[in-house]
């Protein structure tokens, strides 16, 4: 039996003619079609920018505060108390929901 076949999408892009002279050279030096060439491209600078919303760098000041504030933190403020009083009012555990009636804005 064949290997199954990947399902495939298309991609599609109209590109000013100078910009699609450039890339059918850039492919060509590399020894690519277009469409891998483009493929490949859009794949890195894909990976680059997910890489980049993800990992969070810090500096070494900045890791010392951060890890400092997990190890000590801050009590719960009046808010956050009450929006947790306000969750465990709102549960229904049996039914495992929440009631998510809007309530009235507070002027």
């Amino acid at each position: 039996m064949p290997n199954a076949s990947l399902e495939r999408g298309r991609i599609t892009a109209r590109v000013p003619q100078a910009v699609q002279e450039t890339l059918e050279m850039a492919a060509g030096l590399t020894g690519a079609t277009l469409n891998q060439f483009i493929v490949q491209a859009a794949l890195l600078e894909a990976e680059r920018v997910i890489e980049r919303e993800r990992i969070i760098r810090l500096s070494i000041r900045d890791t010392e505060a951060f890890t400092a504030a997990l190890d000590h933190p801050q009590p719960p403020k009046a808010k956050l108390k009450a929006a947790l009083d306000d969750y465990t009012a709102r549960r229904d555990d049996q039914a495992g929901t929440l009631d998510w009636t809007p309530r009235p804005k507070r002027i």
